[in-house]
């Protein structure tokens, strides 16, 4: 229903229902999560390890593909602005960051102790860990310290928890549809602003630290692409889709040849643009519900590796190569060593996020409790007792989805 100036109900942030079919769980997001962690993953066995000295192993023929792995992280930031959204809806402040928290810190601290471990005892000096560096890394906030990440894996971490932020003063002022359009627009003018080369330099680099130009995109594209899913398509999300697209591929084809020149490589840019269409593309289907036909539950099961191989990895990975290189083929040495990570990665979402998980989330929710009551009487509080109340957020079930990334610069 519209009013006298055409808006309509969900323009006004309205309680109304969704036009579009919602399931309980989008699998084939799952399947997009550990297909970008695999990226990741033979990215950095065939191509960036051995280009770093960082393993001896070359992979010539496989490396000529897998070079463009890197772009996994970039389908993992499209996701993170869908999913992240799309559980922030119709949650309150407090359980936003819980449920952040929770997702993010038990497999983090394993991996950041298992990594520490495995690179001060096998690593042969590769790899570095001061206690410091160790205490300030499982804070996951160790970026504004300037301490260095103990795994190069760890820098979208820090990038995603600057998206968190927005998505939770969101949620404290109320997400509607209407706001939400605001600040995607807000943000997208903020990142042109940054590229223009306008602001002095300090202020730039001070403003960048929450506008994150080099990846906005990204995200901004996940939250307008969440907005089709939650309301169907429209002409203003759409727009924002369309705008994001051209500034991923505008920073996209430069960063390319950056990382060209650090591996002393040749990257296509044709192939680097139609990679990043393809994520947009894939991203929009999945919105529109079109890849619910190929969706299948399985999805969840492979989908739920994805956060722990994606932190555990990297480093660990390097150590096993330079071990056994000399001694084992090396494709038997290449797969042998995904095998075992995935099947640490399963070990740590059963025996860490499966069950320490829920212990952590109820220790949270009885602290943020205490504290509540603590506390003077609050907005939210009154309303919750039907005093004064704000204009409703966006009805939406809500489910849960694990997307991922590291904290600090691009890795690659």
């Amino acid at each position: 229903m519209r009013n006298a100036k055409g808006d309509s109900a969900a323009d006004r942030g309205l309680n109304v229902a969704s036009p579009v079919q919602q399931p309980a769980r989008l699998h084939e997001i799952d399947l997009l999560r550990i297909t970008a962690a695999l990226a990741v993953v033979f990215y950095h066995y065939t191509f960036s390890g051995f280009a770093k000295g960082q393993t001896g192993v070359a992979f010539p023929t496989a490396g000529e593909f897998s070079r463009y792995g890197y772009l996994g992280v970039d389908l993992f930031f499209v996701i993170s602005g869908f999913v992240v959204l799309l559980s922030a809806l119709n949650r309150s402040p407090e359980k936003f960051v819980i449920s952040r928290i929770v997702r993010l810190y038990p497999a983090f601290w394993v991996s950041v102790t298992l990594t520490s471990i495995v690179s001060v005892l096998f690593s042969q000096g590769m790899f570095q860990v001061s206690p410091l560096q160790y205490l300030a890394n499982v804070t996951m906030f160790n970026p504004v310290f300037g301490v260095d990440n103990i795994d190069v894996v760890y820098w979208t971490l820090w990038a995603e928890l600057r998206f968190y932020v927005i998505i939770f003063v969101l949620t404290c002022i109320g997400i509607t549809r209407r706001r939400l359009l605001t600040v995607m627009w807000a943000w997208l003018a903020a990142t042109f602003l940054l590229e223009s080369g306008l602001l002095p330099l300090g202020l730039s680099a001070v403003l960048d630290y929450a506008v994150q130009s080099q990846y906005s995109h990204y995200f901004i594209a996940g939250m307008a692409l969440c907005l089709v899913y939650r309301f169907g398509p429209s002409w203003s999300s759409w727009a924002i889709v369309a705008v994001a697209l051209g500034n991923a591929v505008y920073r996209g084809v430069p960063f390319s040849g950056d990382v060209a020149v650090r591996y002393r490589v040749d990257l296509n840019p044709a192939v680097v643009v139609t990679v990043i269409a393809a994520i947009f593309l894939l991203i929009a289907l999945v919105a529109l519900g079109v890849t619910s036909r190929i969706a299948k539950p399985w999805f969840a099961t492979a989908g739920s590796l994805t956060y722990p191989l994606y932190l555990i990895h990297a480093h660990i990975g390097f150590v096993v190569f330079s071990r056994l290189q000399a001694s084992v083929d090396p494709y038997v040495l290449l797969f042998g060593t995904v095998l075992v990570m995935c099947l640490v990665a399963w070990g740590m979402h059963v025996t860490v996020e499966r069950r320490f998980g829920p212990l952590l989330k109820r220790s949270l929710e009885r602290l943020a409790a205490a504290l509540r009551h603590r506390l003077p009487r609050t907005r939210a509080q009154s309303h919750s007792a039907g005093i004064d109340p704000p204009t409703e957020p966006l009805a939406m079930p809500v489910f849960s989805h694990h997307e991922h990334s590291d904290g600090g610069r691009r890795a690659t």
